[in-house]
């Protein structure tokens, strides 16, 4: 399962650490960091995905 996540937070990361971490603080932070750039929403989502 955690390699579809990968490939979800590549395509679209807050889909990626929603799956994993649901609405939580996390998730809002990393639409934030997509927002403001594509590559560190990407980067904080399989951060996210590989810490757990």
């Amino acid at each position: 399962m955690d390699i579809v996540r990968v490939l979800l937070s590549i395509l679209l990361p807050p889909l990626g650490v929603f799956l994993q971490v649901g609405l939580g603080p996390q998730f809002w932070l990393n639409i934030l960091l997509t927002l403001l750039g594509y590559i560190p929403g990407i980067v904080h989502a399989i951060w996210i995905i590989a810490k757990r």
